[in-house]
């Protein structure tokens, strides 16, 4: 690999900038474990200087008191620059991330820039409401910005979950500070330089890289922060929530786990395209996807048939080297979380579940981080890859007999991010699919979206909803301006 150096310093009003404490961490790439960049070690008082310029920015109204049609205009120039840069961050992606490139390019670049744009196009399509009052009164239903919106990624992700918060944020006239994670932080930063090149005014868009204990919670708990929107972990969304709490009250949005299950009736339409989306939605992304079908299950009778399809699809995914155009399964984000995958590929083994395929790390030799695809057969409800979010590429599979039992196994979980089910019958398609516990129901397909469908979950999968109209709900206010009419005509 080309040795790349990026610019790791903070964006803060407009300006590239070190860390207050002129902290610096390495930014190491998964693909070969190389230093990709230095980058500012953000913590409490780079968190003010950015919240700071970022509430100075909505109070004299350089964004949001601009017409809705001129944002508009704005947005659609920033994800212009998208796809202007596009090859430069896909590879930015792919060497901080480790996701294969041919993805990182035909899928986060273009979503991250179609997200924009969208909302883009929505800022002056939304209108507000008059409420049906008797004639002595006119009352008025507005939205109006929240105001200084903290948003914090993940790192499997960057480009498009950062898009999907920042786009509607803006687009409804707020300043953003977004924190990326410390894991893959590159195209944050280089995403702010972008949204000033399209004419986002300084201050309005902020990115403070850093840890979450010294920038995260900083930005969760500041007193001048109205809402704060996350996708992560259960375990660190739950101390979101607690800070907003703790701090102003301010509105958290959290975007958490999943465990989600699969269900694959005997009579499926088409057995090879079910095992194929199974096999390729879990081992996609590295199966680092908070929506991965980690939860397969299939009926009895064809259980065999689809195991045997399975496996001989799992090949296909071995790790290869992320810069490979060919490459369709990449490098794990970083050791510590490849090796927190092998944790629980030895605990299903430790179980008692059969290993039909996979488990190793690979490619060893490149110096990344690569775990095999792996398939788990024979694994039971209580088995700890049954129930916990592995993020990584490793697919359990359940038998179940009864259409009521697999429900209620699959609704048993403490999380209900998506789930799917697989049947000819429609009746038993729709029943199945009412009767689970999940934000998105997928029915004969897996993980077939688009930006106009809002996203989200039940359960400890978070709070709110990321994509369509429904996330201007998160980062707006809802006003209600009463006009008293003492003389009507």
């Amino acid at each position: 690999m080309t040795q790349m150096i990026y610019d790791g310093r903070a964006w803060i009003n407009g300006e590239r900038c070190s860390a207050r404490s002129e902290q610096v961490f390495d930014c190491i790439s998964p693909v070969d474990g190389r230093v990709l960049a230095q980058v500012a070690r953000c913590d409490q008082a780079d968190i003010d200087a950015a919240v700071a310029a970022a509430r100075a920015a909505f109070e004299d109204k350089r964004w949001c008191g601009l017409a809705p049609a001129a944002r508009k205009r704005v947005m659609i120039k920033f994800a212009d620059q998208l796809l202007a840069h596009a090859d430069e961050l896909a590879l930015m992606e792919t060497l901080d991330m480790g996701k294969p490139i041919k993805y990182s390019r035909s899928v986060d670049v273009n979503s991250a820039a179609n997200c924009i744009r969208w909302y883009g196009e929505a800022t002056d399509k939304i209108y507000d409401e008059i409420a049906p009052t008797p004639a002595t009164a006119l009352a008025l239903i507005t939205r109006e910005p929240v105001g200084v919106v903290g948003v914090i990624v993940p790192w499997n992700y960057p480009m498009i979950m950062a898009a999907w918060k920042i786009a509607p944020a803006l687009a409804a006239g707020n300043s953003v500070v977004l924190k990326p994670s410390e894991k893959s932080p590159l195209t944050a930063l280089r995403l702010a330089e972008l949204a000033l090149e399209a004419g986002i005014p300084p201050g309005v868009f902020n990115v403070v890289p850093g840890f979450g204990p010294e920038a995260g919670s900083p930005l969760a708990l500041h007193m001048d922060v109205d809402c704060i929107a996350f996708t992560g972990s259960t375990r660190v969304g739950k101390q979101i929530h607690v800070m907003a709490g703790q701090s102003n009250v301010k509105r958290a949005w959290t975007e958490l786990g999943g465990k989600s299950p699969n269900i694959v009736f005997a009579d499926c339409p088409d057995l090879d395209k079910a095992v194929a989306a199974s096999v390729g939605s879990i081992f996609f992304n590295q199966g680092e996807s908070c929506n991965a079908p980690s939860r397969l299950f299939v009926e009895a009778s064809i259980r065999d048939a689809f195991l045997e399809r399975a496996q001989a699809l799992a090949p296909q995914y071995l790790p290869g080297d992320p810069l490979d155009k060919a490459t369709v399964m990449g490098a794990i984000v970083d050791k510590v979380q490849m090796d927190n995958v092998l944790r629980y590929v030895a605990s299903g083994k430790s179980e008692g579940a059969a290993l039909l395929y996979g488990g190793e790390q690979a490619r060893t030799e490149s110096g990344g981080f690569y775990v095999q695809p792996t398939i788990f057969a024979g694994v039971t409800p209580q088995m700890a890859i049954a129930r916990e979010e592995i993020f990584g590429p490793v697919l359990s599979v359940l038998s179940f007999t009864d259409a009521a039992d697999v429900v209620k196994q699959a609704n048993a979980s403490v999380y209900g991010l998506q789930a799917a089910v697989w049947s000819r019958d429609i009746n038993k398609a729709v029943g199945v699919a009412r009767a689970l516990r999940a934000g998105t129901v997928h029915v004969n397909q897996y993980d077939e979206d688009d930006i106009t469908v809002p996203f989200g979950g039940y359960k400890q999968s978070g709070v709110g909803r990321d994509k369509s109209l429904h996330a201007f709900d998160k980062y707006t206010e809802t006003k209600t301006t009463w006009i008293r009419i003492d003389s009507p005509v």
